[in-house]
């Protein structure tokens, strides 16, 4: 009988956009399947990031450096990231942004970046692009689209979004549905894998930003917003 390949969902959160820029990995989370079913497996870290966390960026995540102050850092989960994609078909959203940053993470601790490695990406924005051309695909888009209850996902969390991903890639590669488990076994799993209960979430407070905050922010949400593929309607 031929094994059922082995696929991994991948998601990251961040310090910021730019990889380049010294921005840095905050979490990190995959999660493992065998053919079009998930097996259980995942994996899921809180990074501190050794730097401050763009204000634009807490916006997304939730997440402030103080959050992540003694979590472990990239250097002592490296191998075992690695260990976790092993021979899988990796699956990531607008892989080229997650990629940057787990290649500048390897580059630090003189390891070879991903391209170097013998690891099969895929890249779900481009399929969503190439399935739904003229829309939007963001991973809230997609969900909306391909009916994956994505109601839980009030902040972008690695872990929820990385299982996201993984429903609404089966939903892509087979045209409807989502993953082959019933709705009442879903909606038990995805409450339990938002695990920020680990940490504190930060208290929304309103703000008052300086001319100079605002146009930083807005700068912000322009490159997020052409990094996920959708049209900016905010100011």
């Amino acid at each position: 009988m031929e094994a059922l390949e082995r696929l991994v969902f991948l998601d990251t959160e961040t310090t910021g956009l730019e990889a380049r820029l010294g921005h840095r990995i905050i979490e990190i989370a995959a999660v493992e399947a065998r053919g079009r079913e998930l097996t259980g497996k995942s994996l899921h870290y809180y990074v501190d990031p050794e730097r401050e966390i763009d204000p634009g960026a807490t916006a997304v995540h939730g997440f402030t450096w103080d959050d992540l102050r003694g979590k472990p850092k990239f250097s002592s989960i490296a191998a075992e990231v690695m260990a976790f994609l092993g021979d899988a078909r990796v699956v990531i959203h607008n892989a080229p942004f997650d990629l940057a940053f787990l290649d500048q993470e390897l580059i630090r601790l003189r390891q070879s970046p991903i391209a170097r490695r013998a690891f099969n990406v895929v890249d779900s924005l481009v399929m969503a692009k190439e399935k739904f051309p003229g829309k939007r695909n963001s991973l809230d888009a997609l969900c909306d689209r391909l009916g994956v209850d994505n109601s839980r996902r009030s902040l972008h969390g690695a872990l929820l979004d990385a299982r996201l991903l993984a429903e609404v890639y089966f939903a892509m590669t087979r045209g409807q549905g989502s993953l082959e488990m019933s709705r009442d076994e879903s909606r038990d799993t995805l409450p339990n894998i938002d695990s920020r209960a680990s940490l504190p979430l930060p208290a929304v407070v309103p703000v008052s930003l300086s001319d100079d905050a605002h146009a930083s922010h807005a700068s912000y949400a322009c490159a997020l917003a052409k990094q996920s593929g959708v049209e900016r309607i905010w100011s």
